[in-house]
């Protein structure tokens, strides 16, 4: 379920990247993963109904997506492996966000997407058991 379209990007990345159906495909999966507990009405298809949560949905996508941009990550965690390599007497230094650096920038909403979703009530909550069954 993809929350954004490029066009959604336009707002935040100028000019939007050739890969911006895949970069909102993989924001859109981190965006999803944060919402576990929430609770929200949807439509057949998975998405919101309510047009205040599917805004709040797009733009923590397009949010990651520049988030992303900006960090050079692509959704992958590949660019935050290395800060340099060497081949020559192999020299390797980590990135700061690498691994074994304080992980990936592709494993966590940036600190915008966040934001936008706790504003819209979406975060913060834990499981959810309806005692009336329904």
């Amino acid at each position: 379920m993809v929350y954004a379209t490029a066009d959604d990007l336009i707002d935040y990345l100028d000019p939007v990247p050739d890969d911006a159906e895949l970069r909102l495909t993989r924001a859109s999966r981190l965006v999803g993963q944060a919402l576990l507990c929430a609770v929200y009405d949807v439509d057949d298809t998975g998405m919101p109904t309510d047009q205040k949560v599917a805004d709040a949905l797009r733009e923590a996508t397009c949010e990651q997506v520049a988030a992303w941009a900006e960090a050079g990550e692509t959704g992958t965690g590949a660019a935050d492996g290395y800060q340099s390599v060497s081949i020559g007497s192999v020299n390797l230094t980590r990135a700061a966000g690498g691994p074994g650096g304080g992980g990936s920038q592709a494993e966590s909403l940036c600190p915008q997407a966040r934001m936008v979703l706790q504003q819209a009530g979406l975060t913060g909550r834990g499981p959810y058991v309806n005692p009336l069954g329904c």
